[in-house]
């Protein structure tokens, strides 16, 4: 029975895509090991989001190599797709499989080491299909993450994204059902669903279908279960998305939007599909419509461009938006991506700078949503792992905050509790259950 180590970088999707690959490899008699440990193969899943993502997989190899020197070594996921041949070129890697051919993973491994290609990689862009893998559960998760679509036809001119990964493709919403109803039957009381596109999803099939429609029939159909969306584009946040709260308690007060910068100038060199007047408005909206939403935003620094005047413009656009939380992002070029023509750059210095301020603002926000629920009961999903500083159970609420548990007993892991909020402490809320 070969030993086979499996790690991933980067996005919930490819983590959705590794717990697939996990389960195929353990079917096929495959034993997972963890990916510090010993093993006779070791399988990388990678990201290329960022220059430092790419780092991070060749890392992976040489420690993988110096844990068995004579391991085989397979690279797949978006940096195995985008540059094949310069993780093919790294002495030790015995094949490089794209996103495309993650499903022959298994076979491959189930080959002589010499039989393997050297390079196994198609042109994404040609896929027309979702990759078909299993509804598959993330290791030690009290949560689903549930990959109901894939690829990116977007194309914003920071981002290698569509390059990595295809175009846009969905789960047929038969499978979407199926899907959520093998999680449930797993035990899981939240769903979390989740794409690198997810706002696209539905466009590519026959019938047409939409989020919302498919989000109808999850919500409809299982009531008892929480479904939660990942990050959905701005102009893709419908009316008839945002009516769905006062149809079905069960969908969570928290969505995920997008903005990478606070100047229109830089919006348009960054091919976005809207500007700040109707970010703006859309979060007005939401938040009025939406009670307890919890509205994330991601938000990139030092785009070429980016002068002191454009980042100050994003900085009073952030100031006054009802966030909840920001993730903030340097600019990090990509090789084929339009954006590396652009000029003039911003020096790392200044990158680091920019985002150091935007992350202390993103605490502050944080702080401040968090007050607003002291003294508040909170619906909350109790998590299998406990809080590494104090050592104190701990879940999330519906609106993705952080909770604490006082003495809270062992039994109600995979539980909603209803919790008072006490206190808060470095951002994190404290209560007792009810």
């Amino acid at each position: 029975m070969l030993k086979v180590g499996l790690t991933t970088l980067g996005c919930k999707v490819n983590q959705c895509d590794s717990a697939a690959l996990a389960e195929n490899l353990q079917s096929a008699g495959f034993s997972l090991v963890p990916f510090g440990a010993f093993a006779d193969a070791y399988v990388i899943n990678t990201c290329t989001v960022t220059a430092f993502a790419d780092f991070q997989a060749r890392q992976l190899i040489r420690r993988a190599l110096k844990k068995n020197p004579l391991a085989r070594i397979l690279v797949t996921g978006c940096y195995a797709q985008t540059q094949p041949q310069t993780l093919a070129a790294i002495e030790g890697v015995a094949c490089v499989a794209g996103n495309d051919r993650k499903d022959k993973i298994v076979e491959l491994l189930g080959q002589p080491v010499p039989g393997l290609p050297r390079i196994l990689a198609d042109d994404i862009r040609r896929q027309r299909h979702f990759p078909s893998a299993p509804a598959a559960a993330l290791t030690g998760r009290t949560r689903a993450f549930f990959k109901i679509q894939d690829g990116c036809d977007a194309f914003c001119s920071y981002c290698i994204v569509p390059y990595a990964r295809g175009p846009s493709r969905s789960l047929p919403l038969p499978g979407v059902l199926d899907g959520a109803r093998n999680f449930i039957a797993r035990g899981f009381r939240e769903i979390v669903l989740t794409g690198i596109h997810l706002g696209d999803y539905g466009r590519d099939l026959k019938p047409e279908t939409s989020l919302t429609s498919a989000l109808e029939g999850l919500l409809s159909q299982n009531p008892a279960t929480r479904f939660r969306l990942s990050s959905i584009e701005p102009n893709e946040i419908s009316d008839e998305l945002l009516a769905l709260p006062g149809h079905h308690q069960n969908l969570c007060p928290h969505l995920h939007i997008p903005l990478q910068s606070g100047d229109d100038g830089i919006l348009k060199r960054m091919k976005r599909r809207y500007d700040t007047a109707f970010y703006r408005d859309l979060l007005d909206r939401v938040s009025r419509t939406w009670a307890d939403v919890a509205i994330g935003i991601d938000v990139m620094v030092g785009f070429p461009g980016e002068g002191e005047k454009e980042f100050r413009r994003t900085v009073e656009l952030l100031e006054n938006l009802p966030a909840a939380y920001l993730h903030v992002f340097p600019y990090s070029e990509r090789p084929g991506t339009a954006a590396l023509k652009l000029h003039p750059k911003v020096p790392a210095a200044v990158k680091k700078e920019r985002a150091a301020a935007l992350r202390a603002l993103g605490a502050n926000k944080r702080e401040a949503f968090a007050r607003r629920f002291l003294g508040k009961i909170l619906p909350v999903l109790v998590e299998q792992t406990r809080d590494k500083t104090t050592g104190m159970a701990r879940g999330f609420s519906h609106n993705y905050l952080p909770v604490l548990l006082d003495k809270s007993p062992a039994s109600l892991v995979n539980t909603f509790v209803s919790v008072k909020i006490e206190k808060i402490r470095d951002g994190k809320l404290t209560g007792r259950v009810v």
